[in-house]
């Protein structure tokens, strides 16, 4: 009895502190940036070239200083970001049936497996990374847990959808798209409703751990250095201002 009202705790009224948790951080975070005193002189790089837009994009998005720097590390940020960026398109499927998405017809998630698997040996990456000189002196402990927060979150979202459509067991771990979507719909709608069809299946463990994970995640992340990926445009745009 008590496991069930833990679970329950953590796909509905933690999901909802999770995200009111990052909201209100990076308000917050918005907020003590633009009350901050503007420094003197100019956060700008010269010679300044080509479009401010399209100069602004190429920095956020192409990450040419990792590049320039140390251009496995520069790969490696590239496929996290573009795995991450699918699995993305993926949760938002689980949403509501986006037609886009579709254009290529699949499964849902996008990539069979292999979305989760590359975030996996990326994200391991990040974190033993962060073992050697000189990451290790520069990075404090919450570098650490977000990183291992980030992993085990892939992992059991991957367990399960790898156990699914994989498996032998398969048709027993099988909970169908749309039980998914009533209950984020319903969540969204703020009429929280968890489908039985949810509960009673043999990886709602699975499915709690994952979204555990992904609950700390939200709410650390505001105040992480993982923010950057948000402020990184802002960032960019002082440099090119």
């Amino acid at each position: 009895m008590m496991l069930g009202y833990i679970s329950y705790f953590i796909l509905i009224p933690m999901v909802y502190i999770a995200f009111a948790t990052l909201i209100l951080g990076l308000m917050y975070k918005f907020y003590v940036i633009f009350k901050a005193p503007v420094p003197a002189g100019t956060g700008a790089i010269f010679p300044k070239k080509g479009s401010k837009v399209l100069g602004l994009l190429y920095d956020a998005m192409i990450f040419p200083m990792a590049y320039n720097k140390q251009k496995f590390f520069w790969f490696i940020i590239m496929v996290f970001h573009i795995a991450f960026f699918f699995l993305f398109l993926g949760h938002l499927e689980l949403v509501y049936e986006f037609k886009f998405i579709q254009i290529i017809p699949h499964k849902v998630f996008l990539g069979g497996g292999v979305v989760g698997i590359i975030l996996i040996i990326t994200t391991l990456y990040f974190l033993f990374r962060r073992f050697g000189t000189p990451y290790r002196e520069i990075s404090i402990p919450e570098d650490f847990v977000i990183l291992l927060v980030l992993f085990f979150c892939i992992l059991f979202g991957s367990i399960l959808h790898l156990a699914e459509r994989y498996s032998d067991w398969g048709a027993v771990l099988r909970v169908d798209v749309n039980d998914y979507r009533q209950w984020l719909q319903s969540m969204i709608l703020l009429k929280p409703e968890l489908s039985y069809k949810i509960t009673e299946l043999s990886h709602y463990t699975i499915l709690v751990l994952h979204v555990l994970f992904a609950n700390i995640f939200l709410m650390m992340f505001p105040f992480s250095k993982m923010v950057h990926s948000v402020l990184t445009f802002l960032a960019h745009y002082r440099k090119r201002k």
